[in-house]
């Protein structure tokens, strides 16, 4: 028994030692919790200035911890929930300490307050339209949620139809009501999507890498053929193309990326520009 309880003992030890080391763009697992050394303290990885990365920071280190997917609070600690890479976002001022989150290959999605999703009309239930947005449970979409809609003059949705909305309320005890409307009363885009093109699905971590301001294939793909593209953050895609070929030929394209390296997208891209 004392022996169990030293390896065990060691391999804790060994799994804080891995754990105060730099962790950024490391894989992550679910139940770490996040070591990463302070801006103050230039003493570096493994030093005595290494502490946990606290969420309300004292008056030593009063910076704003932003949380993003695959990471959760638990008092004053960070903890992972996700089995993925750790990524980190500058903060815009010197007051704040970032966004951190955890980049991982995940196909299931959960609502998020704030999120743009595509989803698919599956019921009327009065004046509440149900959507299918690839959740644990349909969203609500009241019919007054779009711009321009009274109760005279309804929005012609019809069950089967593609809406291109956001949340405005997501948690665990609640269902996820969605808008097509901006703060505004502006659709800004939103709305119900044409009849034609086609939808996909891919998963969310080649959502969030297309939607990325420095993504280099979508400027490549729009060289190809003029385009129409709607990206949800549920992991849905929506394009449309001139002829039906080319739209096939699109989605075979974005679905692939996910596993090509950029020499091997830019011979492709070469060839279909060829033919």
């Amino acid at each position: 028994m004392a022996e169990a309880a030293a390896v065990v003992a060691e391999s804790l030890a060994g799994y804080r030692a891995r754990a105060a080391r730099a962790v950024l763009e490391q894989v992550v697992l679910p139940g770490e919790e996040l070591l990463l050394p302070e801006q103050e303290d230039g003493e570096g990885p493994g030093g005595a200035g290494e502490r946990p990365l606290r969420l309300n920071a004292g008056a030593r280190s009063r910076r704003r911890v932003v949380c993003g997917p695959g990471l959760r609070r638990c008092g004053d600690r960070l903890l992972v929930t996700k089995c993925g890479r750790l990524r980190h976002k500058e903060p815009g001022s010197g007051n704040d300490g970032g966004v951190y989150w955890v980049d991982s290959q995940q196909k299931r999605y959960v609502p998020v307050k704030g999120d743009h999703v595509i989803g698919i009309v599956t019921a009327k239930s009065g004046d509440i339209f149900k959507v299918d947005v690839g959740g644990s449970e349909p969203a609500s979409l009241s019919y007054l949620a779009f711009e321009g809609a009274t109760k005279r003059n309804r929005p012609n949705v019809q069950v089967g139809d593609l809406i291109y909305g956001q949340f405005v309320v997501a948690n665990k005890d609640m269902e996820p009501e969605m808008v097509c409307i901006d703060s505004c009363g502006r659709a800004n885009g939103m709305g119900v999507i044409g009849q034609d093109g086609l939808l996909f699905k891919v998963t969310l971590g080649l959502i969030r890498r297309l939607l990325a301001s420095d993504c280099e294939i979508l400027q490549e793909v729009g060289k190809l053929y003029p385009l129409e593209i709607v990206f949800g953050m549920n992991g849905r895609i929506w394009v449309k193309a001139k002829t039906i070929q080319q739209t096939l030929i699109l989605a075979n394209i974005l679905e692939a990326c996910e596993h090509m390296t950029a020499d091997q997208r830019k011979q492709i891209f070469s060839r279909l520009a060829e033919s």
